[in-house]
């Protein structure tokens, strides 16, 4: 921008109550300028004195070229008279003529330090130039200049205000106030705004900039209630408190007030894209059928928006709408096939439909593509390395996990969560030391992560140090008292170990602490199955359910216990089918379901489930080893041993491997028959 362009927006920055140019030294126009002591002739001082109201004359008439020349002459009579070279000085800032306006504020400044006008005029100068060093288009600013100036701005302001901030010029204030913004002096910024913005209610950039001084201090819940009472009376600002509300995370708070705010202008695609993602952030399934409505309206209407496809992508696939979801991520990569934001929408609905090789397919050569490049606008491939590591484990291929999982700690190297992924995918792999060696490698930079510490103890039980992980973990629930994971991981590391009795006792200690967390009971439930004491299982399931009928996973446990004793069955089936209602394609409960029928005898409904199950999740010895068993019942001995076969070659857990072996030899003397 051009200097005289800022000189303009600076000195008309706001609709002003008050005279929007600064009096002559405290006196009002047509006063008399006050001299310092001189030794001028009195009829020179006169001579001068009448210069200068010659001088405003024509100013006033806006004859700037005579006025200019008048106060040149009363300089010559009168030059220990500071006001005059001041005056002069603003008529040059008026005409853009930087380096006479220099001069004359000086000049007065050297007469006198404290002239309002001298200082206001160096002020907007160094004010502009600062301004000037942000535009991109302006050689050879910027950097330790462009604080110089700001520097300088904010000094000179200052004193032009100095003693008489009430009478003084609201624009110099306003500009005092936005160099104060932009230099981060937010506490000197934020009572001059209030004071402006209580006092010239015309002033539309206010408000803002004051929100914007809250939010530089860090003081969103001052904001708020700033806002909160500004609100009704001026809707402008819904969007500004819906944006503290968000930075409270008070997500519903922000979604009413975004609704307003689009209420007021249904146009505005950017208000209706944040308040669909204030919904999703809120939660509940109301809210995100909501976004989802919003989002799709948006997307009929602006195909280009992908921002909006984004978000309905995601809506879609948290409410159980896979294939839309997996539509509109492809639409995202049809938008934008140079940002990862679409591959990333396509990997978590593929995903939630447990289609992992097609996440291998979809985002393998998008990596091998994009990865090693840099500038501004590369391709950040770290984003999607992750996903391409867990849809390697799922199918099996632990190595190509490994490396998907080191590329992404390479990237990400302080990211806590990458590094536990990798430590997690090395023990997939059966790499244990290298476990080890990246869980302590990550704990160094985040010693009082509790994940990676539970982590490593877990690497090392598969080493053979399980009494080293044991200790590890008894120091981690010192360390982490007030939370309920670190007790959690103890008591598994505890049963892990066979030490039954101290894994009960952690985990009722844990309860006692925290009497409503749901996490701890579905643990306790889950120790006493182990232990075959089925009734304290049920009983800790059901306090559970009791607090949360939804919950998917104490509904799967505990329909699954009852069937693996083939117990009350109807009921095991009732409580998997709910179960599946929350989580529709979930194998593991697929793999319940279909092993309750099997066990009451419904082979059909049993090789439904148990099928479904297998094909996602083929290196799950378990699941193989259940579908095995209905497919062997069911006389097809081949598909049988193929199960049976996989369960072998699989991760090995929950199953007698000697006993899979007797199964594939009967099936296969079932064949020769």
């Amino acid at each position: 921008m051009k200097l005289a362009a800022l000189f303009a927006a600076l000195s008309v920055s706001m609709p002003l109550a008050a005279d929007a140019r600064v009096a002559v030294q405290g006196s009002p126009r047509g006063q008399r300028p006050v001299a310092a002591p001189t030794t001028a002739a009195p009829d020179k001082v006169a001579d001068a004195y009448a210069q200068f109201l010659l001088g405003h004359r024509f100013e006033e008439n806006e004859d700037e070229t005579a006025a200019i020349a008048a106060y040149k002459r009363a300089m010559e009579l009168d030059p220990t008279a500071a006001e005059i070279p001041a005056q002069l000085a603003g008529i040059y800032l008026k005409q853009s003529k930087v380096q006479e306006a220099m001069a004359a504020a000086e000049t007065s400044l050297k007469i006198a330090p404290a002239n309002r006008e001298a200082n206001r005029v160096l002020g907007t100068i160094y004010a502009a130039l600062a301004e000037s060093a942000q535009d991109p288009a302006a050689p050879g600013r910027g950097g330790d200049k462009t604080d110089a100036n700001l520097s300088k701005a904010t000094q000179y302001f200052e004193a032009a205000l100095e003693g008489a901030v009430a009478e003084s010029d609201p624009n110099v204030r306003a500009t005092l106030a936005r160099l104060y913004v932009r230099s981060g002096t937010y506490d000197k910024a934020i009572p001059l705004l209030t004071d402006l913005v209580n006092q010239e209610p015309g002033w539309q950039d206010g408000p803002l900039m004051l929100v914007e001084a809250y939010a530089g201090a860090g003081r969103s819940r001052d904001a708020i209630a700033w806002l909160e009472e500004r609100t009704a009376g001026d809707p402008r600002l819904l969007p500004a408190l819906a944006d503290f509300y968000e930075r409270e995370r008070r997500w519903s708070d922000a979604a009413a007030a975004y609704a307003t705010a689009v209420q007021r202008a249904p146009r505005d695609a950017n208000l209706k894209t944040r308040y669909a993602s204030a919904l999703m952030n809120a939660g509940g399934r109301s809210n995100l059928e909501k976004a989802r409505t919003t989002l799709a309206e948006m997307a009929a209407g602006r195909t280009t928006d992908v921002r909006a496809l984004y978000l309905l992508s995601q809506a879609q696939r948290r409410l159980g709408d896979v294939a839309d979801a997996e539509a509109s991520a492809r639409r995202v990569i049809a938008q934008n096939s140079k940002s990862p934001w679409g591959y990333y929408a396509l990997a978590e609905a593929l995903e939630a439909h447990r289609q992992y090789q097609t996440v291998i397919d979809e985002l393998a050569p998008v990596v091998a593509e994009n990865r090693g490049k840099s500038g501004d606008n590369a391709f950040d491939v770290s984003i999607l390395l992750p996903h391409l590591g867990f849809a390697y484990q799922e199918v099996g291929q632990a190595d190509k996990a490994v490396a998907a999982f080191e590329d992404a700690r390479r990237l990400s190297p302080g990211d806590p969560a990458i590094a536990g992924y990798l430590v997690e995918a090395n023990i997939s792999a059966k790499k244990y030391g290298a476990a080890v060696d990246a869980a302590r490698a990550a704990l160094a930079q985040h010693p009082d992560d509790l994940r990676l510490t539970r982590l490593e103890a877990q690497a090392l039980r598969h080493s053979g140090k399980a009494d080293a992980g044991l200790t590890l973990l008894e120091e981690a629930v010192k360390h982490h008292a007030d939370d309920p994971a670190a007790y959690i991981s103890l008591a598994q590391a505890y049963s892990e170990a066979e030490h039954g009795a101290q894994a009960v006792k952690v985990l009722q200690e844990a309860q006692a602490k925290f009497p409503a967390d749901d996490s701890i009971a579905f643990e306790l439930g889950s120790m006493f199955d182990k232990q075959k004491k089925y009734a304290e299982a049920e009983a800790a399931f059901r306090q559970v359910l009791g607090r949360d009928p939804q919950n998917a996973i104490a509904l799967n446990y505990l329909g699954y216990m009852l069937a693996e004793r083939g117990e009350r069955l109807d009921e095991s089936v009732g409580y998997l089918q709910k179960a599946l209602q929350v989580e529709p394609e979930n194998p593991s409960y697929l793999d319940s379901l279909g092993w309750a029928y099997f066990k009451a005898d419904k082979l059909e409904l049993a090789e439904t489930n148990l099928k479904r199950a297998a094909d996602q999740l083929k290196t799950n010895s378990v699941i193989q080893e259940h579908y095995g068993q209905v497919l062997f019942k069911l006389g097809r001995y081949d598909e049988a041993i193929a199960a049976w076969t996989r369960a072998l070659a699989g991760d090995g857990d929950s199953i007698d491997k000697a006993d899979v072996d007797k199964k594939i030899k009967a099936a296969k003397q079932k064949i020769k028959k």
